[in-house]
Order: structure tokens, then sequence, then C-alpha cells
């Protein structure tokens, strides 16, 4: 709690992105050149094929569309019961980065879908709980939008957001309810991964590099968020002093 608190502090968070970010950069560069060079030299599977290789994307990108809006429930909670000054920016970007990751995870999914089902889309469960993941977060940004940056429309969207919250669970137990396609968790398991370990490390650090991909988006655009709020209220000073100006003016000339 003390780091929240140290850099809730807009100035000191914008000095903290300053120092972060070029290390951040790297080691997602160096993460992800390693992972894909695994994922290329993967042996591929013997029932799937060279289609198991759309994993490396599928994977991670499923991980950080839960990981995304995980990190908005918690900013959520920042807005409602602590109200942090930069909870309401963490959360209004965290929507764009999970959006964006939804989506890659719902179109490799069907592109894996396709030669492993038959189909690209079926209602299964666990597909169909990730498209209202993404449904909640095009209605989010929506609402960010509308609302603009008012407090009532903070308040609204943290709102929104920890309702929709009861969507993380049904995801990541879908296949364990309910009798579906997809398949279950074949690497956080009790009984060890059901994956052999050439292919494994490659997705490991595939989902590593993601994560230290979304902190940089996101750290990048907290900091974007700050500047354009700083600078939407030097503009709206700059325009309150003109009025004021100029009604003086007036004044004086009558």
């Amino acid at each position: 709690m003390s780091f929240l608190s140290t850099y809730a502090n807009p100035t000191r968070f914008l000095r903290f992105a300053e120092r972060a970010l070029p290390w951040l950069s790297g080691a997602t560069a160096l993460l992800l050149a390693i992972g894909l060079y695994g994922a290329f030299t993967a042996p591929p599977d013997y029932q799937q094929g060279e289609t198991v290789r759309i994993m490396y994307i599928h994977v991670p990108s499923a991980w950080l569309a839960i990981f995304a809006y995980v990190v908005m429930t918690s900013a959520s909670l920042g807005v409602l019961v602590w109200r942090h000054p930069l909870a309401d920016a963490a959360q209004k970007t965290a929507a764009n980065l999970g959006a964006a990751f939804t989506f890659i995870c719902l179109v490799t999914g069907s592109l894996w879908g396709k030669p492993m089902w038959g189909t690209f889309w079926v209602w299964d469960a666990r597909l169909t709980s990730m498209l209202v993941l993404f449904l909640l977060y095009l209605g989010l940004i929506a609402v960010r939008q509308t609302m603009d940056d008012t407090p009532r429309g903070a308040r609204i969207a943290a709102i929104m957001t920890l309702v929709g919250a009861i969507d993380i669970p049904i995801i990541k137990y879908s296949v364990d309810w309910w009798n579906t396609l997809h398949q279950p968790a074949s690497v956080f398991r009790i009984d060890g991964p059901a994956i052999s370990g050439s292919m494994l490390w490659p997705l490991i650090v595939m989902a590593l590099a993601a994560t230290l991909l979304f902190s940089t988006l996101h750290i990048m655009a907290i900091r974007n968020e700050i500047l354009r709020r700083r600078l939407a209220r030097l503009s709206m000073q700059a325009v309150r002093a003109g009025e004021i100006a100029g009604n003086e003016s007036m004044e004086a000339a009558e």
C-alpha cells in the first residue's frame, strides 16, 4: 500500500514512468524475441500439427484479457473507496488494452477452432463468456466517452466494472462447471502441466512477455492520460481567463 500511496501522486507517477518505461520496453522486447523463437522452433503437436502454434498468441491474449479486467476492478475500488488520484486514469486506460487483447483472443481462438472443431464459432461456455467480456469492455469504453472525465462518469464506470467482474470466475471455471468443447486447464494443474516441456517453456515466456507488454502499454497510457487531463485543465483555465479579460475590457469601454 505504501507503493500505491507514493505513486498515486500524478507528478511522482510521471517520474516513475520516465525511469521504468525504458527498462520495461527492453525486457518486453527481449522476452518476446525469446518466446517467438521458442514458439517457431517448438515441435508440432501430434494431433493438431502446426496449428498448435496459435496457442502461443491465443493463451497469453486470453490471460491478459482477464488480467486487464482484474486491474480495472482494483482501480474501480480505488475510485469508489480510496479515491486515489490515478485510480480513475488506470481504470479508463486498462479498458482499451483489455478490449484489444480480448479481441485478439477471440480471433485467434476462432482460427484455432476451425481446424479442430470444424467451425470458427460455437456457443461454448468459455467462448460465450469471453464474448461477454469483450462486450463489457466496449460498454465501459462507450460510457467513458459519453461521460468525459466527470466524477459522475468515473463512479458509473467503476460500478459497472465491479458488477461485470462476475464474468471473470465464470470464464475461469466454465470448463469445469459445464460440458464444453474448450479444453480444461493444461498448465496450472494439481498433477502438473499436461503439455510437454518443449512446448511449455515458450508458452510461459510468451505469457511473461505479454504481461510485460501490457504493463508497458498501461503505464504509457496512464502517463498520456495524466498529460491530456493537465492540458485540458490548462486550456479550460485559459478560456476562463480570456472570458474574464473580455468582460473587464467591455466594462472599461462602457
